[in-house]
């Protein structure tokens, strides 16, 4: 972005006149990373108000900086907008920035696999178009504004990740970003405690079709049930399914696993065989919604194939780690909920690379009433004899390990509740050169502690 403050002034409305009208190149809430000729937005919350920091945002090199009417002693002798909301501000301003551009937008939202697509689409339009992506977690109703602001002016495709906890909110990034193609990946049981259910969650999810401007289209799981009505009901959206499942318009026939990645052929509006270099069937099921895309924009399939070997997915992503004694850990520690925890399991049930399998699991967080279910119905996902040894860690774990120890003949089971070092201590003694260990557990859980250790 690259407007005067007069020009922003008059997407907010604001009918000042500026003794100083400087050139405004970027937007931030955070002095400890604004660049010169940044405007800074200064939110005020029950702990911290950001006017506390204009000065020095000043001193830094913003160009100006917005300041709350009720907010008493602005500076003087520096250029301000005042305005009513911080929030509504930002919002307003990148909904007029958005109007300016020419950029394909492509929202995503799901409850597992969002960031993931959003690096697969990315990764797979990158060497061919200018793309900009929804860089951490920005991906709310502060972060996707601040993400549509970054923009440079001649971005061809933006591809932003659509977070929520609750009913409305994608359907206000939707109709703020107005999307050209969305993307639902799948329908799990995180904000459970929110939302009262799965068919809660999906609604919720549903809304990024709010947005999607007249000539778009719809990508989504064509495996979750809960989904087709939504779909069925909504004729007038053009849509497109993917999957595992025979029904759907594109659809995952075979895969391979190796310490490369996965290997994979799909059939459907697309019969080609492709690789990525990331482990799980259900990262290869988020690579579908990308060759949708890729072949809606007119890549070739061996474009696609060539782009798609260079993906680098966001850290702790099924993100495959080499131990210095031997042994391959899979950090899948970002989050977890039901479902992307059995998708994890599976696939190290499915894996051929190494003989000796491990599995360290962190309690899923969020799931609501229904919490010590969720947690005792995971030991159906883990088959008896396939695995050496399983680690729980966390206080709901426990309600696992009583499941698992009724009837399971694991070798080595342990339950930890608080104290990470021991599970660290166990698996030093246990694993080698024959192991592969997934790690996996809600991120409050932090359970990527548990690789460093053992890291090269």
């Amino acid at each position: 972005m690259k407007k005067t403050l007069s020009a922003i002034a008059n997407w907010l409305q604001i009918q000042d006149t500026f003794e100083q009208d400087p050139l405004i190149t970027g937007v931030s809430i955070n002095t400890k990373t604004l660049q010169p000729g940044d405007l800074f937005i200064p939110f005020r919350g029950e702990n911290v108000n950001g006017h506390r920091f204009v000065q020095n945002a000043f001193e830094k090199g913003a160009a100006a900086s917005l300041w709350l009417k009720d907010e008493p002693n602005p500076p003087k002798d520096v250029p301000l907008l005042f305005v009513d909301s911080a929030e509504k501000a930002l919002q307003q301003m990148a909904e007029a920035y958005r109007a300016e551009l020419s950029a394909v937008f492509i929202g995503i939202t799901g409850s597992n696999g969002k960031t993931s697509t959003k690096d697969l689409v990315a990764g797979m339009l990158s060497p061919y178009f200018r793309v900009k992506k929804t860089e951490g977690n920005f991906n709310n109703e502060l972060g996707l504004p601040l993400t549509i602001l970054s923009l440079e002016e001649d971005t061809e495709f933006a591809v932003l990740e659509m977070g929520m906890s609750s009913f409305g909110e994608i359907e206000f990034l939707s109709n703020l970003a107005k999307p050209t193609y969305a993307v639902i990946t799948n329908i799990g049981e995180a904000h459970m405690q929110d939302l009262g259910s799965r068919e809660g969650i999906t609604k919720a999810k549903f809304e990024i079709i709010s947005g999607l401007k007249g000539a778009g289209k719809l990508f989504y799981d064509g495996d979750e049930p809960l989904l087709r009505p939504f779909v069925e009901g909504s004729p007038s959206i053009n849509s497109t399914s993917f999957g595992v499942q025979e029904n759907n318009d594109l659809r995952i026939a075979e895969v391979e696993f190796t310490e490369q990645g996965s290997v994979f052929r799909v059939e459907g509006t697309l019969n080609e065989e492709m690789s990525i270099p990331v482990l799980g069937e259900h990262q290869v099921k988020n690579t579908l919604a990308a060759l949708l895309i890729g072949k809606e924009v007119g890549l070739t399939a061996e474009q696609m194939r060539e782009a798609l070997k260079e993906i680098t997915l966001t850290d702790m992503r099924m993100q495959v780690i080499e131990a210095k004694n031997g042994s391959i850990f899979i950090n899948d520690a970002y989050n977890a909920a039901p479902t992307s925890m059995r998708a994890a399991i599976d696939f190290l049930e499915k894996s051929s690379i190494k003989p000796d399998k491990w599995l360290v699991l962190g309690d899923m967080l969020e799931l609501g009433e229904h919490e010590k279910q969720y947690h005792e119905e995971m030991s159906a996902s883990i088959s008896t004899g396939v695995f050496k040894g399983i680690c729980l860690f966390g206080p709901k774990m426990e309600w696992l390990y009583a499941k698992l120890s009724e009837h399971s003949n694991v070798e080595e089971i342990i339950w930890v509740e608080n104290e990470i070092e021991q599970i660290i201590a166990f698996l030093s003694k246990k694993i080698d050169n024959r192991s592969i260990v997934l790690v996996k557990g809600s991120r409050g859980m932090k359970l990527e502690r548990v690789i460093e250790p053992f890291e090269q």
